[in-house]
């Protein structure tokens, strides 16, 4: 998106990525505050020559857990940050939509859901 990685919060879909060689991996920035999975790290990288400032991802999650928590917080707080407890952690929850279509009765898609912090 205009020379940007936007999205791309899936730690399974980047594992795949990086093991094909197209995610160049460069650090991580936080590390969230759980002792045990699902964690959150936030992290720098390269995806198919475009460059990703910062992303974060549940580590260790399923993509049942990840769906059910975005789809919640896109329900619950459409295009707003959505605060909720994980573990007894605070965590925010920012989802988008989109307005450029719709399904239903003139409902708008989900279009990006994003960890914004969790400490």
């Amino acid at each position: 998106k205009k020379g940007k990685v936007t999205g791309f919060h899936n730690w399974i879909r980047f594992y795949l990525e990086e093991k094909e060689g197209l995610v160049d991996y460069y650090s991580h920035i936080y590390d969230g505050p759980w002792d045990s999975y699902p964690d959150v790290l936030a992290m720098q990288f390269n995806w198919d020559g475009y460059y990703k400032e910062v992303g974060s991802a549940f580590i260790g999650s399923s993509p049942e857990f990840e769906f059910a928590l975005y789809s919640l917080c896109f329900i619950a707080r459409p295009g707003k940050v959505c605060q909720l407890s994980l573990g007894g952690y605070p965590l925010a929850v920012r989802t988008y939509t989109w307005d450029k279509s719709t399904y239903g009765n003139g409902k708008k898609h989900i279009a990006t859901a994003y960890i914004v912090s969790s400490a």
